[in-house]
Formats: structure tokens, sequence, C-alpha cells
């Protein structure tokens, strides 16, 4: 079976977490004998690479409105993939993904709803023929928790042909020797005395209020990723001398094991439905670590459960999160007994 999956970004350009659910979704599909392809965008030169034996084709962008990337050469390169692939696998949200749904003749269709559109509202008023028709004939949808399919207005509408299929990582990439501090590493100084996020920093991840919490707790916290938010975190940490919070920028895979790896907890603030799933969080529980997340009525409490994994705290509060980190950094106890859980969890539901 040959497989063409369609986004707006993909790894190793962007290493976002629903490009890495693609990784992980060809790359697991390889020992079933399915040949996977990636179409997706570049905001550098049109160029072709091959991913842990998937190929991703990557166009040159010639615009992009509102996070929507367009490229000319991508209708040329669907149509060519298009006739290769058995199935087209789309992923949600990407308007420029539904426009060259209208050029699927005959191949069946699936798509992975990722997020609502939630942020750009006038948007979503401009595309929602597209959208509607898009949704309307798709042959099957896929919602990555039973929260989200219970939430979302557009999949309450598609429910008799939606399925849900919660992400998951590849537990092999979280099985390594090399998760210690060594003296060549530029973190080692934070020993295992620290609260960890990770991820792009985007708008809705919340860490404008995990800026505002750590101004009433002693515990220091790593703030480990770049995104469209970095300079701005960063003017605060200094015009407000915040002096417990320490901002990575970029790290490295490796870099970004060892800090999960030997943080006190994990957290994890995003505050509003943009945020759907949140694959970071399973990386965490792969290392078993105890998390700290907001209910926001999506994947992340279902990855996340109160009293069981960690805690869930209501989102874009502050004191909230400021009481969960106490909680947990005086309770190595219940740290450990959350992140063997959520360990336990996530094995039993990745099976």
């Amino acid at each position: 079976m040959k497989v063409l999956h369609v986004y707006r970004t993909c790894y190793p350009e962007t290493r976002g977490g629903v490009e890495q659910v693609i990784r992980y979704i060809t790359q697991g599909c390889q020992e079933y004998g399915v040949q996977s392809k990636v179409l997706s965008v570049s905001h550098n030169d049109s160029y072709s690479v091959e991913v842990q034996g998937t190929e991703v084709i990557l166009c040159k962008a010639d615009m992009e409105i509102a996070s929507n990337s367009f490229s000319f050469q991508l209708f040329s390169e669907f149509k060519r993939l298009a006739q290769w692939a058995d199935i087209i696998h789309f992923h949600y949200p990407w308007p420029t993904g539904d426009l060259l749904f209208l050029f699927n003749k005959d191949k069946p269709s699936i798509v992975t709803y990722h997020s609502d559109i939630i942020k750009q509202k006038w948007l979503k008023k401009v595309y929602k023929p597209l959208e509607t028709f898009f949704l309307n004939n798709v042959d099957a949808i896929v919602a990555t928790s039973p929260q989200y399919q219970k939430q979302s207005p557009n999949l309450l509408k598609y429910c008799k042909k939606t399925h849900v299929i919660p992400l998951a990582v590849d537990p092999k990439d979280y099985i390594s020797p090399d998760t210690n501090w060594s003296n060549d590493d530029q973190y080692s100084f934070l020993e295992n005395d620290y609260f960890l996020f990770v991820g792009v920093l985007r708008y809705y991840k919340g860490l404008g209020y995990l800026l505002d919490a750590s101004k009433k707790t002693d515990a220091t916290i790593v703030i480990a990723g770049d995104g469209p938010l970095y300079d701005e975190l960063q003017q605060r940490i200094t015009k407000e001398n915040i002096q417990n919070v320490i901002l990575t920028g970029y790290i490295s895979d490796s870099e970004k094991l060892k800090l999960i790896a030997n943080c006190k907890a994990f957290v994890f603030p995003s505050h509003i439905r943009s945020e759907a799933f949140g694959v970071s969080l399973i990386e965490a529980q792969m290392l078993k670590k105890a998390i700290i997340s907001c209910d926001i009525s999506t994947g992340t409490s279902y990855v996340n459960i109160h009293g069981e994994t960690g805690l869930v705290v209501p989102p874009g509060k502050a004191d909230s999160l400021t009481n969960a980190i106490e909680e947990l950094n005086r309770d190595s106890q219940k740290r450990s007994k959350f992140g063997q859980n959520g360990y336990q969890r996530h094995c039993h539901y990745s099976r």
C-alpha cells in the first residue's frame, strides 16, 4: 500500500508536534508493508529528502496568510504523487490542503483532525465553504482523543465517519542509556532540580501564565524550545528580573531527552483549544515524569489524568500553576507515583 501525507510543515524542516506525529505514523506503518511519502511546504528552496525510509517532498512557499502557507508548485506535485498513492492522508487544519483535495479525482482519502481553527476567525469565515466541502467528501476522519471528538463542533457534525485514534510515539526512541548529564552538557548545572516545559513557543502554550507563576515559587523552571514567542518571553524575563526561569532556545533531540529525563516534573500550561493533544506529554510519560497540565477539554486531559498521572489545573490561572508546582516540588513520592502511572498508562494504550 502507498500513502501520501499532506500537511503544511514536516520533519525535519520543523519539529513541532504534528510533524512528529506524521513521522511516527510513516515510520510505524513500514513494518506493515506501507510505503509513505510526505508533501509539504518549505520556506527555503524546493527539495526532497529521505527521513527514516520515507521520502519528504517540499515545495518552496510563494506566500503565507495567517499561518497558511501556499505554493503554486504544490499542485503539480500533488497531481503527480496522487497518481502514485493508493490513499491520500490529509492533516487538518491547512486550508491549502483542502484546496489540493479538489484535485483528488478518485483516491480514497483520510484526514487526521489535529485541531479546530481557533485564532484566525476572519479567515475561518472566508474558508468555511471549502472546509465544508473537504470534510463532507473525505472518506474518513480521525480524531486524536475522545475529548476532542466530543467538544469540536466540526467533529460532532461528522461523528458517523469519525474514528478516535490517540497519538503515540515510538518507545524505542526513549530507551536510551545516554540520558545522564555529562560534564560537556551545557545544562548539567541544573542536575535534577527543575520543572520543564518543552515545545514550540506559540501563543496557545500559556507560557505567559507560566512566567507569572514562576514569580511566586522558588522552583527553577526551564522553558526549552524556540518559536514565535521567544523574543517576547526573553524580554519579559529580563524586564521583570525573573531569575528562576531559564529560556534555552532551540534544543537538539538528545538535549530534549536529557532535559526530560532529569527534570522533577513536566509543566504544560497550554490554555486554549488550539492545543489539541500535546505530543510532548507522551514523551514525558515515556520517561516516567509527573505532569502538570490545564483542563481545556482536549487530548491533554486524555493523556494526563488528574490525581493519577499528574495534576490538571484550570487554564490561564497563574496561581493554580504555582500551587501545582509547589505541591510536586515538596513531594517526591507523589512525583514518582505519577510518573510511573503515566508510563504504565502509555504502554497500555500504545499496544
